[in-house]
């Protein structure tokens, strides 16, 4: 793979050529195949943000790596010098051959946030209230057609703007079109980091020595590989030893786990009870009214967020409708272990789309208490320099699990 970036304007583009023994073919960390589209893609910084001169080479190859990843094969050649601890990475976790080589590391001290709006995101934040947000925004690609039209990327980073004018966060929103690279039924990441893009451009003016992101429990010990749902400590895309902890920890930009112990209703609780509550969203649907209420992430997120507030379920939607099938059949689910909590704690659920679902998993309050509470292992995990003040808050807000809710995390899938 030959990575080229350009600058002009503050708009970054990437081009790259795909070496003899690369495919158009290939698999993101999670294992999702994917087919290439089109060989560039740009990303667009806010005016005046930086420009050639100051944008360290490790940050621009890591950020084409996000990109590039699952059609590389053997070799990558960078168009400017990367530091021989990041080339290491290259060669160790990836087997792949990284150069050139001969530039210097970098670092930084602040912590930023990968900032989407939504209640995982919002927790982290309400951790670090003085992080800066780096949101990214979807816009269209000049020679790929847009066939989900209906996704308001506009909405998301108008609330993000609107998040900093109101609470005088310091948000900065980075737009690219690297989603349209895929041959999918939809746009998507090539790989999942590549939503670090504006971090990784922004780095260096930015300060930053971290990256945090929002997953949380689910994402970080019980992904498995991609939907077996099982208990996986060595996780390759989210665990601080694994590949992407490595290579992103070469480019003085550590990922950020705050609420990696946390499961999506404690992460939705926070994000409600915080200042921050009133710029919550996950519909990608929804314009500035609010979310669309009609599609599968809204019936999902309403399932949970009823259960915080224990109260019954709020749904136009029917059990035979598109958004609820998953439901009406038999397990695994998607994030499991959040479907099991909603059904022990929504009131009525058997009046619901999720009745059958409920049926199935036979949860109670009793066996799903351990999501309640934080895992402690993913607070050893955090950089040192920020895992004092997640220890706090988690201490302050939610408390940790005891022994045997930590044996149900790390027993999960294998009964």
């Amino acid at each position: 793979m030959r990575v080229k970036w350009t600058v002009a304007d503050d708009v970054w583009n990437l081009t790259f050529l795909l070496d003899p023994e690369d495919e158009i073919t290939g698999n993101c960390s999670d294992g999702a195949a994917l087919e290439l589209r089109t060989n560039s893609c740009q990303i667009r910084l806010p005016k005046g943000a930086t420009n050639g001169a100051n944008v360290h080479p490790d940050l621009l190859a890591v950020a084409a790596w996000t990109v590039v990843a699952p059609w590389t094969r053997q070799k990558v050649t960078f168009d400017r010098p990367i530091s021989p601890a990041l080339a290491e990475v290259f060669r160790t976790h990836w087997n792949v051959d990284a150069g050139p080589v001969g530039g210097d590391p970098r670092s930084g001290t602040r912590l930023g946030i990968s900032y989407s709006g939504g209640a995982d995101s919002m927790a982290a934040a309400d951790m670090f209230p003085d992080a800066p947000f780096i949101h990214f925004q979807r816009i269209s690609h000049p020679r790929v057609p847009n066939r989900w039209s209906f996704y308001r990327s506009d909405v998301l980073a108008g609330l993000a703007q609107e998040t900093a004018r109101e609470t005088g966060r310091e948000v900065t929103t980075v737009q690219s079109d690297l989603e349209f690279l895929l041959r999918l039924p939809r746009p998507g990441y090539p790989e999942h980091h590549a939503v670090t893009v504006g971090a990784l451009l922004l780095a260096d003016e930015l300060d930053l020595g971290g990256i945090a992101l929002g997953y949380e429990l689910g994402s970080r010990w019980l992904g498995g590989d991609r939907y077996t749902h099982r208990y996986s400590p060595d996780n390759p895309m989210w665990s601080a030893d694994g590949k992407w902890g490595r290579l992103m920890s070469a480019v003085g930009l550590p990922m950020v786990l705050p609420v990696g112990g946390l499961s999506e209703p404690v992460t939705m609780r926070i994000a409600m009870e915080s200042d921050l509550a009133p710029y919550v969203r996950w519909c990608l649907r929804g314009d500035r009214s609010g979310p669309c209420q009609k599609c599968a992430k809204c019936l999902r997120k309403e399932l949970i967020l009823a259960a915080v507030e224990r109260r019954p379920l709020r749904t136009a939607l029917s059990a035979d409708s598109t958004p609820a099938r998953k439901w009406q059949e038999p397990p695994p689910y998607g994030g499991q272990e959040t479907i099991e909590y909603g059904c022990a704690h929504v009131p009525g659920i058997e009046h619901t789309p999720f009745a059958k679902a409920a049926a199935h998993l036979q949860a109670t309050e009793e066996s799903t208490r351990w999501l309640e509470h934080c895992y402690a292992p993913a607070i050893a995990e955090i950089p040192e320099r920020w895992r004092k003040q997640v220890d706090a808050y988690i201490a302050d807000k939610v408390g940790l699990m005891t022994e045997d809710e930590v044996r149900r995390v790390e027993t999960w899938g294998t009964r």
